[in-house]
Parts: structure tokens; C-alpha cells; sequence
């Protein structure tokens, strides 16, 4: 493990940091020309905000020189890297799967990303003000220093915001984006373990060997880091055991004592948690169901984790309390938020209802594990910043889930809608008219078919009982019967009416193809007359 993978010579001669800050700004300016000419508002807005943070760096920073032989290209940078790019594709290639804007949620990834580095390094100085002497320190990361949920909070704020400029809704995004976070955990936290930082705490002496072998992290050579010529680890049991036995173990080793690789155990958590997801995915019922899973599950695991963390920089918050009754009573708050919350996706009831017995027994277990032998070796304790925000998003996202997981079971396909804020409110509108809109349809639907042979029978009575009086005697009767056709009431009345008999009209006609038109009106002609009788008599009442 080095904090360094490798180092790139250099030319003699110092190099200015402006310039590479102006080659950043020109490139920003580019991308930000070719945006406007796509007509792209968001890469406009992106790559003009580059460009212009850029430049101002690059004046900033312009007294800025390195003079050095080669370029150091630290691990923890080169991982974070290369997890932002493996979560652009898995991001981008959920969200095209789940009907979402490409080129709108790649923007917003860009976005995102760059909220996340800037709330995971806000959280960090937050809580270790102490490192921090100039400004420009907090710049300096190459060196780490960033908090995995200040990243969380900083990226969920960040997307909030953009997403609600376009009108699109955060929960679908959340549940595409939360993959590349596990991802993120899995790669970052080796970047981590290769730097050194993030340790656990003391092995116990029948440890197995290779998890030994794991968790001691060397002595560098002087001149490494600019902050120190060795691990943390190996700097904080140089401090912590100074004129001990434990000192001088770790002085003749030139390495730290063998800790827990709480880094590695993060690493593996991110990945089973990508797993989780994924299988996840394909039981969805209602979106924000992934997003709510991930930070209850990471919630979870994240606190259980700092239970082995030694590492200084973490920060504490909340009351001192019994280590024996702090942590047992947080862990119970997060069982009940699973109980009624998260448990509500596992499908099978007998499953559900033994996943809601084992929840229970995290608190217990604890308890039993950290009670002291005699109320004198009570060991006092507050919640680290991480465990402190697990336990409140973890009972904020178990109410979440089963509002919404009650809104699913009323409405599945609105429950899984993707579209805008336009297109899902007049969905919800509609949703709540439909069982009126419904029983009209189907009150008015019979009796208009009835009006409808009503009024062909209606029409075509007048028409037969007007006849014998219309027609002259020697008249033609083809040009009388259209011109009675034409003054009767009914028919003048009801274009509607007339069309849809016409359109019935030619249906039968192709029922019936042997019988041409000309053939039909001498029928009709002969039934009238029939109908009619002499001229003298009277017509009958309709």
C-alpha cells in the first residue's frame, strides 16, 4: 500500500499551476461555444461556469510554481477518477433504460458530481478545522480529506436543484444514480486503503494472520507527503503508545500495529450494496424505492462500521453517554425504522415477518457486547458525524418508503411514472376523476345507441306517413321522395343523426353485396306505395 501509484518526469524547470488552470478555463470555454451552437442551455451554463471559476483560479493561484523532477500521481485521486467515470456509464445507461432524458441527466451528473467533491470536502473541514492554517489548504486534495455523506448530502442538494429547473422529477433520477454511489464506495475505499486512512481499530491478538497482514500500514519514506513520513496509522500509534512497550513494537516494525482495513470492509459493503440495487431494481414498485434502500442499507452498515473506525478525523456530535446504552439505543431506532419501513419490499409475508424478528437483534447484540463488567468501567461516548446522520436518514427514508409504498398499492402505474412535473400532476387529476368520468360513460353510452335506432325509426315513420299526402298523383317519384327528405324536421335537424344511418347504410350494403342501390330504392319505392294506400286516405299518427 502507497499513497503514490506512480510519477510522471518532468522537464527541468519550475511549472506554473495558472497554466494548467488556463488550459482548463480554454477547453471549459470550448465545450461551453460548441453548447451554444447546439442550442444545449445546460452545457452553455456548465462550461461557462467552468471557464469563469477556472480563470479566476488561474489569477488566484498564479504565484503557484512546482519545481520538482517528476509529477506524483496519488492512489486516492486516481481511484476517485476512475469512480466517477465507471458511475457516468452505469448512470447513464440506467437512466436511458428507465425512459429518462440522456443529454439532460448527463448534465445533471456533471453537476451532481461536482456538488458531491464540494459538499464531501465542506463536511471534512467542518469537522477537522484544525488541519486546516490557509485558504489554499482546502484545495490541497491529493492529499484526502473528504467525507462519504457530506458527498451524499452535497449531490442529493445539487441534483434537487437542477432537476427542479428543468421541472423533472428527483426521485426517478435518485433511483438511477444511487448505483454509481455503491460503485463509488466500492473503487474509493481502495483508494482509501492504499493512502492509509480511515483505519480501525486494534486487532486482537488471535486475529487471523492474513487480516493482520491487511491492516499495517508502513512507515514512508521522508519527503512522501507534505504532511507527514508515514501512514496515519502508523503516526497515530507513534503518538498514541510513545514511550511504551506498544511505542517501541511499533518504531522496530516501522509500521503500525495491525488494525481492522475498516477501508477494505467499506470497499466490500459498496459492492454487495451495487448488488442489492441492481437485484432491486427488478422488484420496484414505486420510484424512490432504490434511493430509500441504499441510504437506509448504507445508513446501517456505515454505523456498524464506525463502531471499529479509530481513525481522529471523524468528528462527534450529540450527548456523552454509556458507549453500552448509546449505541444499542441508536441501533434500535434504525430496527424500527426497518420494521415498518424497509420491510414493507420483501414480497414473501413469512420472509418479511423473520427479517422483522432478526432486526431486533443488532441493539441486543450490542449490548451484550459493550455492557461493562461494573457500573464504575462505564466508557462515555458521543455518536461520530457519520453514525449521527445515518440514524436520522435512516428513520427519515423508512417513513418515505411506506408513505409511498401505501401510494403505490393505490395507484401502481402513477407510482412508477418517470414524466415531469406537468405530465404526472394532471395524471393524479385525472386518476381521481376516472371512476366518475367511468360510470357516466357507461350511463350514456347504452341509451344513446337506443336514441340513436329511436330516431332512424322516428324518421323513417314521418317520412312514410307524409308520403301519400305528398306525392301528386303521375308525379316522379324519385325527385318527390327527395324533396319530402329534404323538408322533413327530424332529418334537417340531426346531421349526426343522418350520418351515422348513412354510415350503417353502406355496412349493409357490404354485408350484402348482391343487391345494388337501384335494387333497394324500387323496394323501398313498392313499400311506400304499399304503405301509403290512395291518396284519400289518412296519414297515421307517428
Amino acid at each position: 500500500m502507497h499513497p503514490i501509484l506512480f510519477r510522471i518526469p518532468l522537464p527541468h524547470g519550475p511549472l506554473k499551476l495558472w497554466w494548467g488552470l488556463v488550459a482548463v478555463a480554454v477547453l471549459s470555454a470550448v465545450y461551453a461555444i460548441v453548447a451554444h451552437r447546439r442550442k444545449e442551455r445546460d452545457g452553455l451554463v456548465i462550461g461557462g461556469l467552468f471557464a469563469v471559476v477556472a480563470a479566476g483560479a488561474s489569477y488566484f493561484f498564479r504565484g503557484v510554481q512546482f519545481d520538482a523532477s517528476n509529477l506524483p500521481i496519488y492512489s486516492y485521486g486516481v481511484m476517485l477518477g476512475l469512480s466517477l467515470v465507471v458511475g457516468w456509464y452505469l448512470t447513464l445507461t440506467l437512466a436511458e433504460r428507465d425512459g429518462l432524458p440522456k443529454e439532460t441527466m448527463a448534465n445533471c451528473y456533471v453537476f451532481t458530481a461536482l456538488a458531491a467533491l464540494v459538499g464531501s470536502r465542506l463536511l471534512y473541514v467542518a469537522t477537522n478545522m484544525d488541519e486546516f492554517k490557509t485558504f489554499s489548504d482546502i484545495f490541497a486534495l491529493r492529499r484526502g480529506g473528504l467525507v462519504a455523506y457530506g458527498g451524499f448530502i452535497g449531490g442529493y442538494l445539487g441534483s434537487w436543484a437542477y432537476l427542479a429547473r428543468h421541472k423533472i422529477r428527483l426521485m426517478p433520477w435518485a433511483d438511477v444514480a444511487v448505483p454509481s454511489l455503491a460503485s463509488g464506495l466500492f473503487i474509493t475505499r481502495i483508494g482509501c486503503y492504499l493512502f492509509g486512512c480511515d483505519f480501525g481499530k486494534r486487532l486482537s491478538g488471535d486475529a487471523p494472520g492474513w487480516l493482520k497482514k491487511l491492516g499495517t500500514f508502513p512507515h514512508w519514506a521522508q519527503g512522501t507527503l507534505d504532511g507527514g513520513d508515514g501512514s496515519p496509522a502508523y503516526l497515530r500509534h507513534l503518538e498514541l503508545f510513545k514511550g511504551t512497550p506498544l511505542g517501541a513494537e511499533v518504531t522496530s516494525a516501522n509500521a503500525s500495529l495491525p488494525v481492522h482495513p475498516t477501508q477494505i470492509y467499506e470497499s466490500l459493503v459498496g459492492l454487495l450494496l451495487l448488488g442489492l440495487l441492481l437485484w432491486q431494481r427488478k422488484q420496484q414498485r414505486f420510484r424512490g424505492q432504490i434511493f430509500f434502500t441504499f441510504v437506509f442499507a448504507y445508513g446501517f452498515c456505515r454505523f456498524l462500521l464506525e463502531i471499529l473506525r479509530d481513525d481522529v478525523e471523524r468528528g462527534e456530535y450529540g450527548p456523552a453517554m454509556g458507549e453500552h446504552l448509546l449505541v444499542p439505543g441508536a441501533l434500535l431506532v434504525l430496527s424500527i425504522g426497518f420494521v415498518f419501513g424497509i420491510a414493507l419490499g420483501i414480497k414473501n409475508a413469512q420472509a418479511r415477518l423473520v427479517a422483522r424478528v432478526l432486526a431486533f437483534l443488532p441493539p441486543i447484540i450490542a449490548y451484550i457486547k459493550l455492557r461493562p463488567a461494573s457500573f464504575g468501567g462505564q466508557v462515555n461516548v458521543q455518536l461520530s458525524t457519520s453514525q449521527l446522520i445515518a440514524v436520522i436518514t435512516g428513520l427519515l427514508v423508512s417513513y418515505f418508503y411506506a408513505r409511498y409504498w401505501q401510494d403505490a398499492r393505490r395507484n401502481p402505474k402513477l407510482a412508477m411514472a418517470v414524466g415531469t412535473f406537468e405530465e404526472v400532476a394532471p395524471r393524479k387529476r385525472k386518476k381521481a376523476r376516472a371512476p366518475v368520468v367511468q360510470e357516466v360513460e357507461e350511463e350514456t353510452e347504452e341509451p344513446e345507441e337506443e336514441r340513436d335506432e329511436d330516431e332512424e325509426r322516428d324518421e323513417g315513420d314521418v317520412r312514410v306517413s307524409a308520403l301519400p299526402d305528398a306525392l301528386p298523383s303521375g308525379g316522379d317519384k324519385d325527385e318527390d321522395v327527395k324533396e319530402v327528405k329534404e323538408v322533413t324536421p327530424t332529418a334537417a335537424a340531426s346531421p349526426t343523426s343522418k350520418r351515422k344511418r348513412e354510415e350503417k347504410a353502406e355496412a349493409k350494403d357490404t354485408e350484402q353485396p348482391g343487391k345494388t342501390k337501384t335494387e333497394k330504392s324500387e323496394k323501398i319505392e313498392e313499400g311506400l306505395a304499399h304503405a301509403g294506400g290512395s291518396s284519400g286516405d289518412p296519414a297515421p299518427e307517428t
